[in-house]
């Protein structure tokens, strides 16, 4: 018995040193998005201008609400005589309403009188006796003073040609010079109901210049879209029209940045190692020196950029190195097709991620020609043929 129980623990010893734990982890790293027309560093600089119907400035708001609190406390009494008067009248009228609601009360009175016993007692039940009804009395309420509030600013659109100028460039670049002359006309905003919602347009005309040659000239906004689901008498317009102004402020941005713009992205990429400590130690460095030097790279610093590279090819040179060992048929083997599917996998994926097609298609080919020793999961099946479809697409 003691050497069954012996015996089962070697066998487990030899499983447990032959076993493989792979682990994954999602690596971050920054990465330019090419611009439609590229622009040379040294000429990245641009100027704006902006025509709009808006020249509101938060001073003239306040300003022009002072004058009309000032008109409104100068009409005070004029408010105060009128309702005198018209409370007189109501009180004139009140007195003939009170006569003639008794002379009506009299004549039903009289004529429901006439009727038999059963009709009057049905004229009862039903609530249609004559009844007496005096009107209310008029109260006289004195208007109130006016009393000085700020303006709710939430009602006015404010900003200017120059403020909405400001608010628009391209990322990267430099305002004030004039290589990149843009200029854009901003229509009014226009509400159109139908059936119940409230469609809108903002016409709005980009024009751009690059040294001088006209690049661009496009209207955005032109036709009407839907707005809200509630007429346009329910909506806020001014508060409306400042929402769908950032957007189109916004919209322009970015239709700049997509041609002109030096903007980043930041991706993630899986890179996956084994964990067993002793004959793995390389391989688990190899993680380390790429998934560290990937998050290094910055295509704003240059030399940090190529140190990070430099970094991640003493990795890819290791896992390089490592396929050379691998016996792809011998399952028990330290270095078997497990370790070489987890390798050839991260080196197809980072040389995506990096942009290098070139080298994730040698890489990927030769995936490929050790796959029938690969036991793939469906997961990775799956990563297979996204690896074809980045590779491949145009």
């Amino acid at each position: 018995m003691k050497i069954k129980t012996l015996q089962l623990f070697f066998i487990g010893m030899v499983f447990s040193a032959s076993a493989q734990t792979i682990t994954s982890e999602m690596v971050q790293y920054k990465l330019p998005v090419a611009a439609k027309y590229p622009i040379e560093q040294l000429n990245r600089n641009f100027s704006v201008k902006v025509n709009s119907p808006y020249t509101l400035k938060t001073e003239d708001i306040i300003a022009q609400s002072k004058v009309d609190f000032q008109a409104e406390l100068k009409n005070y009494d004029k408010v105060v005589a009128d309702s005198e008067v018209e409370f007189k009248n109501k009180l004139a009228s009140y007195d003939e309403d009170v006569i003639k609601e008794k002379e009506r009360f009299k004549l039903e009175s009289e004529e429901f009188k006439k009727m038999s016993l059963l009709e009057r007692l049905a004229m009862t039940d039903q609530g249609k006796a004559p009844k007496l009804v005096t009107p209310t009395k008029p109260v006289y309420v004195k208007p109130t003073k006016p009393i000085y509030s700020e303006p709710n600013l939430n009602n006015y659109i404010i900003v200017d040609n120059d403020v909405l100028a400001s608010k628009i460039g391209i990322t990267g670049f430099t305002r004030g010079g004039n290589y990149v002359d843009i200029f854009v006309d901003i229509k009014k905003m226009n509400f159109q109901d139908n059936a119940g919602q409230t469609f809108a347009n903002q016409p709005t005309k980009l024009v751009v210049k690059v040294n001088g040659t006209e690049k661009i000239n496009t209207t955005f906004f032109q036709d009407f879209k839907l707005y809200s689901n509630s007429p346009s008498n329910n909506l806020n317009k001014p508060l409306s029209e400042k929402e769908y102004l950032n957007t189109v402020i916004a919209h322009i941005n970015g239709y700049l940045d997509e041609n002109y713009g030096i903007r980043y992205v930041n991706p993630s990429v899986k890179i996956s190692t084994v964990k067993n400590k002793g004959k793995y130690d390389d391989l688990e460095k190899a993680s380390v020196y790429v998934s560290t030097n990937l998050r290094k790279l910055n295509p704003e610093n240059p030399a940090m950029t190529a140190a990070g590279m430099a970094g991640i090819q003493k990795g890819t040179d290791i896992w390089k190195d490592t396929l050379t060992k691998i016996q792809w048929k011998d399952k028990k083997s330290d270095f078997n097709a497990k370790i070489g599917t987890y390798i050839y996998f991260n080196l197809v994926r980072l040389n995506i991620a990096l942009g290098d097609k070139k080298e994730a298609e040698k890489m990927l080919n030769e995936l490929q020609e050790n796959i029938v020793n690969m036991d793939l999961s469906y997961d990775e099946n799956a990563e297979l043929k996204e690896f074809e479809s980045a590779i491949y697409k145009n």
